[in-house]
């Protein structure tokens, strides 16, 4: 063999080493920070399900029996977070108990999330379960519908629901969807509110 190659062939051997050395490094590295990003990804989750608990609000009983307790949490935080209080309970909050008039927040719970918001011509609807726990008397896959559609199956054909943003909620995966649902499953029936009003 020539001697003279030997170095450059030794040279090329250690630069593949090298190479293959980082190579290994840098997979090794992302296996450790995606199971470090798992890991804070489950801890994350794990604290919005126990965020949600903390935000049911005060006098409103959850029914947990024959529930996902992870997704009656995950669905309380969700909808405890997103505003669904603002138009599908009227009054929002109770006398004493609005933030925006820089009173210690406290939920309307009387009227907790049984509709009544009235916005020129429509009507928030009762979102609470009916008397075989389907909130706003939907199915699962008909709830999943109206969130992702617009399109309520029990109304007839027509433009999708005007004010609900379910073209937002729509977007959520459907996880997140059966949370919201295993959620308002487990909060007390109520009747339509009494008194809509803007």
């Amino acid at each position: 063999m020539n001697t003279t190659l030997r170095p450059r062939r030794d040279r090329l051997t250690a630069a593949i080493a090298v190479a293959s050395a980082a190579v290994i490094s840098s997979i090794a590295s992302a296996r450790d920070k995606d199971d470090h990003d798992e890991g804070r990804h489950e801890e994350h989750a794990a604290n919005r399900v126990e965020r949600g608990f903390e935000l049911v609000p005060r006098g409103v009983t959850l029914n947990p029996v024959g529930r996902n307790r992870q997704l009656l949490g995950l669905g309380s935080y969700i909808v405890n977070t997103a505003g669904c209080n603002d138009c599908h309970t009227h009054p929002s909050y109770a006398p004493g108990g609005d933030p925006f008039q820089g009173q210690p927040e406290m939920i309307n719970a009387a009227q907790y999330l049984s509709g009544g918001r009235v916005f020129g011509p429509f009507t928030a609807a009762n979102i609470t379960p009916d008397y075989a726990g389907r909130p706003a008397g939907l199915t699962l896959e008909a709830f999943l519908t109206v969130m992702r559609t617009g399109h309520d199956p029990k109304d007839p054909p027509g433009p999708p629901l005007q004010v609900m943003p379910w073209p937002s909620f729509g977007k959520q995966t459907e996880h997140d969807l059966r949370a919201i649902y295993e959620y308002l499953s487990a909060i007390p029936a109520l009747a339509n509110n009494p008194q809509p009003g803007p």
